[in-house]
């Protein structure tokens, strides 16, 4: 009983100090409905960089972008004086906010799952990647299957509940994967037999049987709603199959498809395929060799979502080369910089970039890689990605220019509110670790228990006899060279 009351304790302990960290870790939305963000340098994107410019917001939408606009009656004004503002960061393949793990491994093609329906809105790394600057995130299902989950883009509204996280009108997507992720051979659970595919030929005949199986679902449907619409009656419908609707919302162009991969073959495999059933891909995430065959990617109308300098971390990247962003850049495909990580994302900007050290990218093409391209990619450029007048208020403050080692962010908006603030974050810091502590649970003294902080009193210790000095024969004498065992021997090394 006593346990069991001290448990119970820990736990409204744990959930009181909990709720003290979101609150303090969040920055309240303003009430006012009108910002004037006042002098900053203001990196469009689109057109041009203004000095001391300013930004006005209303009803979470940019008003009005300028060299000087003046504030409204009411308006909250930030001042901007030597500070810079960029669009919102564009995580085109993340996997927060997600409740449990990312994928579903059970069978090669899992496309019922959808991660939508896992959002977690407490999960501590939206506010985290709030803080560096993130806005928008490509929440995607994980790599071990050749046909994954259904993925869904998110606004990064902390604190508001998971219904509030989608991106409104955004196309949702759905992840597939080639390679060793999906053909599992190096991978096996003691008891369970090994899934299919084992190769990179089964994971391409995996894509190509079930998009055969959806082309005919797709056809059958075709034909039942064509005799429905001639007034044909008493027709029985085609068995519902969830595992295909998916794939052909992505033969009709209603599903985006994000596909993981390596190796230039695999690239190549799966614009093939997409080209024999219709459909396309609409990025390659990691693309680690893209830039061998960014002629095809690029005359496919794909897009290229890659890391900054990854490389050899596993034996499909050993190719991988830091220039590849701006290789595939200059041949003419669509690419942005993603995380794949929680703490990444916290410094895209900075991973965009080393794309001007490796490829020679201007400033402005590298700031794309974060914000527009990725924009572009995910279907939500008339929103978000850069900014204009008209588009949805996802704004960053930063103390110097996002590409700068030195830049660090001061404030994050979403549709005009301010979801970041680092002054607020660093003053509410002390006053959270007060609370945590006072509500840390106190240890219970137990009867003739001492505390941790109380001496015990000094005992006297038992004389020790010295010890005697070895006479001259007990002296240790060296060892003798029969039966020597050499180093290598005796680290394993050398021959037995």
């Amino acid at each position: 009983m006593k346990v069991s009351s001290i448990l119970i304790r820990s736990l409204v302990v744990a959930c009181v100090a909990g709720a003290a960290c979101i609150a303090a870790f969040a920055a309240t939305p303003p009430d006012a409905p009108v910002i004037l963000i006042q002098n900053a340098t203001v990196l469009t994107v689109t057109h041009g960089t203004i000095e001391h410019g300013s930004v006005l917001i209303k009803d979470g939408k940019i008003a009005e972008v300028g060299a000087s606009i003046k504030a409204p009656s009411g308006a909250q004004v930030i001042d901007g004086t030597g500070l810079f503002v960029s669009p919102g960061i564009i995580d085109c393949h993340s996997h927060i906010a997600v409740d449990g793990s990312v994928n579903e491994g059970s069978m090669s093609v899992s496309s019922i799952a959808n991660i939508a329906e896992v959002l977690d809105s407490d999960d501590i790394s939206i506010y985290r990647d709030l803080a560096g600057g993130v806005t928008t995130a490509n929440i995607l299902h994980g790599s071990a299957n050749s046909i994954g989950g259904q993925t869904i883009v998110i606004k990064l509204r902390w604190r508001q509940p998971a219904a509030k996280l989608p991106f409104e009108g955004a196309l949702p997507g759905i992840k597939f994967a080639l390679g060793e992720n999906p053909k599992r051979s190096n991978f096996s659970i003691p008891g369970r037999e090994k899934r299919y595919p084992a190769s990179r030929m089964g994971v391409e005949e995996t894509i190509r049987g079930a998009f055969t199986e959806a082309r005919d679902y797709k056809n059958a449907w075709d034909v039942y709603n064509t005799r429905v619409a001639a007034g044909e009656r008493n027709l029985t419908p085609p068995r519902r199959d969830l595992r295909l609707d998916p794939l052909v919302e992505v033969l009709e162009g209603k599903r985006y498809l994000h596909s993981h991969c390596y190796r230039e073959d695999e690239i190549l495999m799966l614009l093939r395929v997409a080209k024999e059933f219709g459909f396309k891909v609409r990025t390659f995430q990691h693309v680690l060799e893209g830039y061998k065959v960014a002629d095809e990617i690029a005359a496919a109308g794909a897009g290229a979502s890659t890391f900054s300098d990854w490389w050899a971390y596993k034996v499909e990247a050993y190719d991988a080369v830091p220039y590849n962003a701006a290789l595939m850049t200059h041949r003419g495909v669509l690419v942005s910089i993603n995380s794949d990580d929680a703490e990444e994302a916290t410094h895209l900007n900075q991973e965009a970039a080393k794309c001007i050290k490796y490829g020679g990218l201007s400033h402005d093409e590298a700031l794309k890689l974060v914000t527009l391209n990725p924009a572009i990619q995910l279907g939500i450029d008339k929103r978000v990605g850069s900014i204009d007048v008209g588009k949805d208020a996802d704004l960053v403050i930063y103390n110097h220019d996002p590409l700068s080692a030195y830049a660090v962010v001061q404030k994050t908006l979403i549709d005009g509110r301010v979801y970041f603030d680092r002054k607020q974050d660093i003053a509410a810091r002390a006053g959270l670790e007060k609370e945590k502590k006072a509500a840390a649970p106190k240890e219970e003294k137990k009867p003739g228990e001492k505390k941790p902080d109380e001496k015990k009193p000094e005992e006297k210790k038992p004389e020790e006899k010295k010890a005697e000095p070895p006479k001259p024969e007990d002296k240790p004498k060296p060892p003798s060279d029969t039966g020597r065992v050499s180093d290598s021997n005796s680290f394993g090394g050398g021959t037995q």
